[in-house]
């Protein structure tokens, strides 16, 4: 009796370097992972018919590939310390 839709931000800490950081952003529609970008990866992957078509369309797209690559730099690596101190 309607639709679900989430989307999935984390940052994934392998070691205190900061290289080691993943950042993996995911949308789900109907509990369905649709697409996926993976900082590791560098780009959008989709996973169902709808999640291949928006992949391709933002993967073309400089401009939102570049604010997805600044996500690890502004939200992952600011909050490593805290990750770390806890």
């Amino acid at each position: 009796d309607g639709y679900f839709y989430q989307r999935v931000v984390e940052c994934l800490y392998s070691s205190k370097d900061l290289q080691g950081i993943e950042l993996i952003d995911s949308y789900v529609f109907n509990k369905v992972e649709d697409i996926r970008f993976n900082s590791t990866v560098g780009k959008y992957v989709g996973y169902t018919e709808h999640g291949v078509k928006n992949a391709e369309a933002w993967n073309s797209d400089a401009g939102i590939l570049a604010q997805e690559r600044g996500e690890l730099e502004r939200y992952c690596k600011q909050h490593a310390p805290i990750y770390y101190s806890a």
